[in-house]
């Protein structure tokens, strides 16, 4: 009898702390998959990547009115060439950076206030920047599925950049230029989906931007001035999609 109560008292000593596991779980974490070896999200796996952004637009050949005046003509582009990698420490959970380059160029001729001042500016600007990027991104697998996966991805964004802005109103020119740094952090949700084996198709959005920059300007190689500003925004920018191509290995 003693022998056949050990055993009992064995058994339910062995199945307390399975109980007990499942019920530190909860909430979002409780209803996640676990990750198999082979998986992509696996821990010891890498990823590797890029991602292109172009905006461009033209405005055309009849005037544009606006509330003080007209824009004559107007077009600019804006373009973003990066590329990633990461290291998957723990299942889901990987760390990594992006390291990019950025490209904005705006051509207006514009008027404004033409029944008062009637003022008419040529206006062209471009600008060049470079950024790195360290991240720390986890997948959350909700589905019990190897091609579709949720994730967040946080992240610290140190970029400096310069420029030229140039003016022509028909009597004198002035040239603008300014350089600076600027620091960005952000959580980035976003879906994951595997369309071939290894190479996924990811796509976020922004949710919480916390940005600061210092910028130098200098106006006609004369005078200097010095700004900071700092951007605290908790929207959601549905027009500012980033789409990218990342293959697991």
């Amino acid at each position: 009898m003693s022998q056949v109560f050990a055993a009992n008292s064995n058994d339910s000593t062995g199945t307390t702390p399975t109980k007990s596991s499942h019920a530190e779980k909860g909430g979002l974490l409780a209803n996640l998959h676990a990750v198999r070896e082979d998986e992509a999200i696996h821990r010891g796996n890498f990823l590797t990547g890029a991602t292109l952004f172009l905006l461009q637009g033209e405005s055309d050949e009849d005037a544009l009115n606006i509330i003080f005046g007209d824009i004559y003509k107007a077009e600019g582009y804006t373009f973003t060439a990066e590329g990633f990698g990461g290291y998957f420490i723990r299942d889901a959970i990987a760390i990594g950076a992006r390291v990019g380059y950025s490209r904005t160029f705006v051509d207006i001729d514009f008027s404004i206030l033409e029944d008062i001042a009637d003022v008419k500016e040529h206006r062209k600007y471009v600008s060049n920047g470079f950024f790195v990027q360290p991240f720390l991104k986890n997948y959350l697998k909700v589905f019990d599925s190897r091609t579709v996966y949720f994730f967040n991805e946080t992240s610290l964004k140190v970029e400096y950049s310069y420029g030229i802005s140039q003016t022509d109103d028909g009597e004198e020119m002035a040239k603008t230029k300014n350089h600076g740094w600027t620091f960005n952090f952000g959580i980035n949700p976003g879906l994951s989906i595997m369309v071939l084996d290894r190479l996924a198709f990811e796509t976020s959005v922004g949710l919480l931007g916390l940005s600061s920059s210092f910028m130098e300007i200098e106006e006609n190689g004369e005078s200097r001035s010095e700004v900071l500003y700092n951007i605290v925004n908790f929207k959601i920018n549905l027009l500012a999609l980033d789409f990218s191509l990342v293959y697991f290995f």
